[in-house]
């Protein structure tokens, strides 16, 4: 087998689903019913910006809103039952896999969606590399259980042999053929999209599946849900198997990036007395604007853990953390590789010791854009803690090693568009 690490016992299963997508003629424009995934929509103003961009947003079935997680999930379901019946949506017509393409400028990213076989971690065919929250598993089960669907591929990336063989040929004489759709979203991107349904170019891409393992660059949560539901439901059937993006990543390299921290209930001015007393960091403003910040973070996390800290309309750098400090706080039965990790230290180190703060999503958010970050912080009166992002490399060594990451430590992209294709369960 040709795999990434010694773990693995069995290949990739990717199987053709009949997608759900919307019907253009019933909508004001493809790009305008696409989110970005549920957990990069900035709340509450993208949210508001992508409700009001059109009634038939995505985004209305993968953050529904009302006043309890019971209500939201129900909502999600009679909204897409009521799409489904007005035609807004509609299934096609037969079993496919779907060629993706994403370009923006000289960025280029293709790979293949459909429904991929479930896996424990100890099988060694997914690799995950981050922890989840077990709070954000159980509201995405309800989602999809009260939905009866996959509304949203995850992105998986595995590494072919660096040439057009295999499945990313198919790929690529794909692409050569009149798309599904083409659409342009706000933020640049273009996206098409290809059915594949021929037996002949199906079992080419199944053959060379066989032989790969996969990494989860994005959805970690949803993942575990796949895995919970599969867990209730025992016998095989549609629940065995989870949506999507496969990317081979010889061919397409994915952006890594950091995902940040905004410490909601902690002003800036107590952020850094803790970090400053007894030399646990050294801290010194930086000039902006906030690229300007970014660089001077970068420079210092190549000699070390460092964090940029913002809130309150300037810019502080923590680097150099006191060694006997990290000693005392970071777990010392990891690799090295984790426990030099940014996030490491800042989640031991800085949100347990130092800050006392407890890692809940009522004290702590998860923001992917840095600015947005910024502004939140500085609006609520909390401190953003921006990190530089990890290699991908030292990404992938640990996952093959079975060592998790920090949650939210990283975000790989571009990450696909939610709308262009769902997965309804009900149809299998």
């Amino acid at each position: 087998m040709n795999s990434e690490g010694p773990a693995a016992t069995d290949g990739l299963r990717l199987l053709p689903f009949r997608g759900l997508r919307y019907v253009p003629e019933r909508v004001g424009s493809l790009a305008a019913v696409t989110s970005p995934p549920y957990d990069v929509v900035v709340r509450p103003d993208g949210l508001a910006e992508l409700e009001s961009s059109d009634p038939h947003n995505i985004v209305r079935l993968i953050l529904p809103q009302a006043g309890t997680a019971e209500a939201r999930h129900r909502r999600a379901a009679d909204t897409l039952t009521r799409w489904l019946a007005e035609g807004v949506l509609a299934a096609d017509p037969e079993p496919a896999l779907y060629v993706y393409e994403q370009r923006h400028g000289d960025l280029l990213q293709r790979g293949i969606i459909g429904a991929l076989a479930l896996s424990e971690p100890a099988e060694g065919v997914v690799l995950p590399h981050e922890d989840v929250m077990p709070d954000i598993v159980a509201d995405r089960a309800d989602l999809m259980r009260t939905t009866d669907a996959n509304l949203e591929p995850l992105l998986f990336t595995y590494r072919g042999d660096g040439d057009a063989t295999g499945a990313t040929a198919v790929v690529e004489d794909t692409v050569r053929r009149p798309p599904l759709l083409a659409t342009t979203t706000e933020d640049g991107f273009s996206h098409r999209l290809w059915a594949l349904t021929d037996p002949v170019e199906l079992a080419a891409v199944g053959k060379d599946l066989a032989d790969r393992q996969a990494l989860i660059a994005d959805g970690h949560h949803r993942w575990a849900t796949y895995l919970r539901l599969r867990a209730e439901r025992p016998d095989p059937g549609p629940w065995s198997y989870g949506l999507v993006l496969l990317v081979d990543t010889a061919r397409y390299p994915l952006r890594v990036r950091a995902i940040h921290r905004v410490v909601r209930r902690l002003p800036v001015p107590a952020a850094l007395a803790s970090l400053t007393a007894g030399d646990a960091f050294r801290v010194r403003r930086v000039d902006g604007p906030l690229p300007r910040a970014l660089d001077a973070l970068a420079e210092a996390a190549a000699d070390g853990n460092a964090f940029l800290l913002a809130g309150d309309g300037s810019f502080r750098l923590a680097d150099r953390p006191d060694p006997e400090l990290l000693s005392r706080t970071v777990r010392a039965d990891r690799p090295e590789a984790w426990r030099s990790l940014d996030a490491t230290v800042l989640h031991a180190t800085v949100l347990e010791r130092l800050w006392r703060i407890p890692d809940s999503p009522d004290e702590i958010g998860y923001i992917h854009d840095a600015a947005a970050a910024v502004e939140h912080a500085e609006r609520h009166g909390g401190t953003a803690v921006l990190l530089h992002p990890v290699r991908e490399e030292i990404v992938r060594d640990l996952a093959r090693r079975g060592v998790t990451m920090p949650r939210k430590s990283t975000s790989f992209g571009p990450k696909p568009a939610t709308g262009l294709v769902l997965r309804s369960l009900a149809l299998e």
